[in-house]
């Protein structure tokens, strides 16, 4: 059995599962979920439920038996000293060695609980068409949403996210992640004027208002969901609806892009993802563009 640990907001757990179902599919081993980090999260909740996912929740049984608890001391401290002296990918608790991609992962073939957040498509691209329709939408969408989406299909059509939320309300997120500067995405938005004809942009953010008041990009803006909430996982399959993407630097822009089918798809991110210095090499699959 693989148990993948869950954590962080939509982007971060398709992350998660997609990796996990990469290696369930190499190794024949079943694949389950530990999504108890959320009973201890206020600010989110485990959001694959309502997409079309093929693993189940895993119990705290299995759970503690990958990765015992200190309340079990003996059988912690025994699984820990050995470990030590396994090799990375032959151990039963795995946990993420740094932001890079990191092949030794993909040797794994014994059950095993990994702890990480697995950024980047080196550990699942082999596993694409699968996971396209995998990470649809459960339910059909909204008689709204769904011509919408078609709206979209049938332009030359920009999604452009702003992420703000958490990056500015909280200072350690702030931090690590920084706020992307609204020059990028002028910039980003004249690169694709330049290169399609008659480009319709639509705008997803988390602060929707701000938006409104401070982005100008030379051309008319469509306000995704502006009028009614949509759930993160119809605006993720919305924004991959779109025939290219200017994305911010959220782990949720980034799987939109990424389950965009257009194979002649333009994709631009910022330059620079992180404000802290993270090594992000292995972030952006080949053909997308840092600006």
């Amino acid at each position: 059995m693989i148990i993948i640990k869950l954590k962080g907001g939509l982007g971060n757990q398709l992350f998660q599962y997609a990796l996990g179902r990469a290696l369930s599919s190499r190794s024949g081993m079943a694949l389950k979920l530990d999504a108890s980090s959320f009973q201890q999260d206020a600010l989110r909740s485990y959001r694959l439920q309502h997409l079309c996912v093929e693993a189940a929740l895993a119990d705290e049984r299995e759970i503690e038996a990958l990765n015992p608890s200190r309340a079990r001391y003996a059988a912690w401290l025994s699984r820990r000293c050995r470990w030590a002296v396994q090799p990375f990918h032959h151990r039963s608790y795995v946990k993420e060695r740094g932001f890079p991609f990191d092949p030794e992962i993909l040797k794994i073939r014994q059950p095993v609980y990994l702890n990480g957040y697995w950024q980047s498509e080196k550990y699942f691209d082999f596993l694409r068409p699968r996971l396209l329709d995998e990470l649809l939408p459960a339910a059909p969408v909204s008689p709204e949403n769904a011509a919408l989406a078609a709206e979209m299909r049938a332009c030359e059509s920009v999604s452009l996210h702003i992420r703000r939320g958490d990056y500015v309300a909280n200072p350690e997120a702030l931090k690590v992640h920084g706020v992307v500067p609204l020059d990028y995405y002028r910039a980003a938005a004249a690169k694709m004027a330049a290169g399609l004809e008659k480009p319709r942009f639509f705008i997803f953010s988390d602060d929707m208002a701000w938006v409104r008041d401070n982005l100008d990009v030379g051309h008319p803006l469509n306000f995704v969901g502006a009028d009614r909430r949509n759930a993160d996982y119809e605006d993720l399959y919305l924004m991959s609806q779109c025939r290219h993407q200017i994305i911010a630097n959220s782990s949720f822009s980034w799987w939109g892009a990424w389950l965009n089918r257009n194979p002649a798809k333009i994709v631009l991110a910022p330059r620079q993802w992180f404000a802290a210095p993270i090594d992000t090499r292995d972030l952006l699959p080949e053909g997308w563009s840092r600006l």
